[in-house]
């Protein structure tokens, strides 16, 4: 094939991927909630990163205590009003965001990778590959996610490390799951069946030819799990087995201002609205993406 060619086609092929990105987003934008879900997300992960700039008062995130000022409604110094040691809620909300989504990202750093690695290799393989990794899979399935993290977490130091280490613990039995479904499916498709008559290594096979085409349901599946790694991570905070005070955990603040209610309504409501909040945008976010791709991802 001549340069000329092959310019052609390369100029085809990226004019049919534009085009193909353009109805996607065209689809992904007619569905307003998932539109708001993607904005909620975008507001509050950049919030997060700048939050030392844009909290009213950064200090309040670490150890600061202003007793003439416990317990204040909200008002124009403090919007969300302060805390039973006089820090400022709002400012403790925006650098919660941030151990909230440090949460997620260690949490599904680790457990993503490892569950579609062991996913592809059983299904790919089957056999007793298959047989040993998904019984172990199973095994690890049956134990709810929060009881193990607070078995994890109470056995050791209640430190948000620990919190992160047991949630990502058996986080990644679930994508081990769906990749293996997925791939015991693709690997008897012609186009598999091409790669191997053409020599193609397994890791080529596994990684450049199906790998692709499990990326749809593994991003809604990422997308709807960050909204419960941080509940659970909540949780952990509230019974006081994750982040510990005086690190702003959204969780932490929820379980302290429960002491002070109803009088001092603000501490507990408006940290449990934060958690809201950005659980159901990451769900938003997670059902456009679902329909987007027209995949079903069970849990």
């Amino acid at each position: 094939m001549s340069a000329e060619s092959t310019s052609v086609l390369d100029r085809v092929v990226s004019a049919e991927r534009r085009e193909l990105w353009q109805r996607s987003w065209k689809r992904f934008t007619s569905r307003p909630m998932s539109v708001v879900g993607l904005g909620i997300i975008i507001a509050i992960v950049l919030l997060a990163v700048f939050a030392p700039v844009v909290a009213p008062y950064p200090e309040h995130a670490g150890k600061f205590t202003d007793f003439s000022n416990t317990l204040q409604p909200p008002s124009v110094d403090h919007p969300l009003g302060t805390d039973h040691v006089g820090r400022d809620v709002l400012s403790r909300i925006l650098f919660g965001y941030r151990l909230s989504l440090m949460l997620v990202a260690v949490v599904l750093g680790f457990g993503v990778p490892v569950g579609v690695l062991l996913g592809l290799v059983a299904g790919y393989y089957g056999g007793w590959t298959e047989t040993i990794i998904m019984r172990a899979t199973d095994t690890a399935l049956a134990l709810p996610p929060l009881v193990m993290a607070l078995a994890i977490t109470s056995a050791l130091e209640p430190t948000l490390t620990n919190a992160m280490i047991a949630i990502a613990a058996l986080w990644w039995t679930w994508h081990a799951r769906l990749v293996q479904s997925i791939v015991a499916s693709e690997r008897s498709e012609e186009y598999v069946q091409a790669a191997k008559l053409a020599g193609a290594s397994t890791p080529h096979i596994l990684f450049r030819e199906i790998l692709p085409n499990t990326l749809s349901p593994i991003l809604v599946k990422v997308t709807l799990d960050a909204g419960f790694v941080i509940l659970i991570g909540a949780g952990l905070s509230f019974i006081g087995v994750g982040v510990q005070p005086p690190q702003p955990g959204l969780g932490t603040m929820v379980s302290q201002g429960t002491s002070y209610l109803p009088d001092s309504w603000w501490v507990s409501v408006f940290s449990g609205l934060a958690i809201f909040v950005l659980v159901m945008g990451f769900n938003m976010l997670g059902d456009g993406l679902r329909d987007l791709f027209d995949v079903e991802v069970n849990r």
